[in-house]
């Protein structure tokens, strides 16, 4: 079976959850046989892995003609599409773009993150699905969260072909409840037009059921996983800390109730004074939380060091004691399954999609942060604690494969090609 993905992000260029889950889920059904995947984003580097899919970038993607010759096509992009690709898409140009700003290719120019302009990049990008759906075979097109449903909805009208959502988050998730209309839309013209829609968690498919007002039957929960881990980051030997470590790693925004963090740790440093906190991340909220701590009297125990990637998750993991999410709506949230791969005993809210799958963890509400703390300062001081969350945990989450929910959506892929 051949699919047509549109993500926005993809491995080692993340920016957020997406691009792993995004990544795994590719791989994972890969690894089940059979399938036959192109995976467009906006912007391709030339480092992501193509040993299980074919990558194209938007940005490569030519949307005017340009008389240029093969060796300058392989001077500009040749480290991250083949001339032969730009020629083959080039031949499926369906209208006259040359109104737009485009670059000597006739391709649009993509930022690859989460710009200003994110909305007028939505557009450019469909634009460019356009192209890639003439030009591409395929049977079922898969789009992966909001960013990518006009890409799939003008694929899917291009060639009649099954159109399938992945909602890894709504907007409702993101805001707290205070919705973009414009952000809106746009989900629910995505799951009007799919074929089928597969939800992250059933905290998810409830959202999408009740607030975008779905039939229930055309909603499956596919629950993430995560992808084993190589000898090289299992076995990271960071230096550790004297005292205990707690950490919360993850975007600094409002979905995942950073201030709730900030509280419990103020509770725990009352009577405990041997932990120390880090807040590693980003966002819109970081510099608010540095006050926060400072308010709190803690600064001194509180550690703010920024975005962390690739190898430094897992020296930031590995150097932990507990690790913990408390999430306000997180849709599903891998990466307590990636501290509980490190041995790192995790707490995260009821509110998250991973709750819906995980036993051996410790689950608050959000807002408790009373619940939170009593948590935190049981795992810092009770060794035998510590020791079943890690031991139990680690063998449960080496269960939660990427395969299995590969599976999964290779089923759905079937139904909606009315094949079983």
């Amino acid at each position: 079976m051949k699919a047509l993905m549109f993500g926005w992000e993809f491995p080692p260029h993340i920016l957020g959850g997406l691009g792993t889950a995004s990544y795994g889920l590719t791989k994972g059904m890969w690894e089940c046989g059979n399938m036959d995947i192109t995976f467009v984003i906006p912007k391709p580097f030339g480092d992501e892995d193509k040993s299980f899919a074919k990558i194209i970038g938007a940005s490569q993607v030519p949307i005017a003609w340009r008389d240029v010759t093969r060796q300058y096509v392989e001077e500009r992009i040749g480290n991250v599409m083949s001339p032969d690709e730009y020629f083959r898409l080039r031949d499926h140009i369906y209208a006259d773009f040359n109104y737009m700003h485009l670059n000597d290719l006739g391709c649009i120019e993509f930022s690859g993150r989460y710009p200003d302009n994110l909305l007028e990049e939505i557009n450019n990008y469909s634009i460019c699905a356009g192209v890639i759906a003439r030009t591409e075979q395929f049977d079922i097109i898969h789009s992966h969260d909001w960013l990518t449903y006009p890409a799939g909805i003008h694929a899917k009208q291009v060639t009649g072909k099954p159109l399938v959502i992945h909602v890894h988050a709504t907007d409702f998730d993101r805001s707290r409840g205070n919705v973009n209309p414009t952000v809106y839309n746009i989900e629910r013209d995505g799951m009007l037009h799919a074929d089928h829609i597969i939800t992250v968690s059933n905290l998810t498919r409830n959202t999408v059921i009740e607030k975008y007002h779905i039939d229930p039957t055309k909603v499956t929960t596919v629950h993430n996983a995560v992808t084993p881990l190589s000898e090289d980051l299992l076995n990271v030997d960071p230096p550790r800390a004297k005292e205990k470590v707690v950490t919360f790693l993850g975007r600094i925004t409002m979905q995942k109730g950073p201030e709730y963090f900030v509280e419990a740790a103020a509770r725990v440093l009352r009577n405990n004074h041997n932990v120390r906190f880090v807040m590693a991340g980003s966002g819109d909220m970081m510099e608010k939380m540095i006050i926060l701590a400072a308010e709190r009297g803690i600064a001194d125990r509180f550690h703010f060091p920024g975005f962390q990637k690739g190898k430094q998750v897992y020296e930031m993991l590995k150097a932990s004691d507990v690790y913990i999410m408390p999430s306000v709506s997180e849709p599903f949230g891998i990466s307590p399954l990636e501290a509980m791969q490190m041995g790192v005993p995790s707490i995260i809210s009821k509110q998250s999609g991973c709750a819906e799958i995980l036993t051996n963890v410790i689950k608050t509400d959000y807002w408790d942060i009373d619940s939170m703390a009593d948590a935190i300062n049981s795992i810092v001081t009770y060794p035998a604690m510590h020791k079943q969350l890690q031991e139990d945990g680690l063998n449960e989450v080496n269960q939660i494969t990427w395969d299995k929910a590969g599976a999964k959506v290779i089923d759905i892929y079937n139904k909606a090609l009315h094949r079983n």
